[in-house]
């Protein structure tokens, strides 16, 4: 059955405390200690994994934190203009999606990574990617594909349905909500599977049935996605 995405306006700026770790709470402690600090990384951090295993949520989230400290971030992805120069006042290099980097974007990535770690002046700058492969699987140009591979890699993975299933009931009891299993069922099979959505759906959920005054059923799902 094909999903749907949630792209109708539903979405919240990721953040750490919205990401559901699972089994990827080393990577989420790992990048947590990473803005926390006050001293740059000499060592690049690599996300990888399916589409959905919160990669992209998790830079996002690095990016949001370090701008809400004030510090200034250069951020690479599919959609960036191949041609920005390497800026000295970034504290960060971010590049996600990077196996969808076109030629062009690729030596811009290289020309930030090595700007990046061995600058002309101040310290090295923290540098971290994702990509859906392993870095020795990515199809890109050799010295960037070995220096994404070099430091800090951490697979991330896809919550299982039971582990969706239990947060999603965690999260509905503590609003004091019911969710019926046909529900579950229905917001898992038809909506994006990542949490971050289904979080978003469900606090969109819940505000619409605080408005309407109905329970939360799949005739209400419905008519909140009509309505939007």
């Amino acid at each position: 059955m094909r999903q749907m995405a949630l792209d109708i306006g539903l979405q919240t700026a990721p953040s750490f405390d919205s990401f559901f770790a699972g089994p990827n709470t080393a990577a989420l402690q790992h990048l947590k200690l990473w803005t926390a600090s006050q001293k740059p990384s000499p060592v690049p951090t690599y996300l990888w994994g399916e589409s959905g295993c919160g990669k992209s949520h998790l830079l996002k989230a690095v990016y949001a934190t370090l701008k809400d400290q004030g510090l200034a971030v250069g951020w690479l992805d599919a959609n960036t203009p191949a041609h920005l120069n390497f800026e000295d006042a970034w504290v960060a290099v971010l590049m996600d999606d990077v196996h969808l980097f076109n030629l062009e974007q690729q030596a811009m990535g290289f020309n930030w990574f090595v700007n990046a770690l061995t600058p002309k002046t101040g310290q090295p700058r923290w540098v971290l990617a994702a990509g859906a492969l392993p870095p020795a699987d990515l199809q890109l140009r050799d010295d960037l594909r070995s220096r994404l591979g070099w430091g800090h890699v951490y697979a991330l993975q896809v919550l299982s349905d039971p582990e969706r299933r239990a947060v999603l009931r965690q999260e509905a009891d503590s609003r004091g909500l019911f969710l019926s299993d046909e529900v579950m069922a229905y917001m898992l099979t038809r909506f994006s599977r990542d949490l971050s959505s289904l979080m978003t759906l469900l606090d969109h959920l819940d505000q619409f049935a605080l408005q309407t005054q109905r329970a939360i059923t799949i005739p209400l799902i419905k008519s909140m996605l009509e309505s939007t």
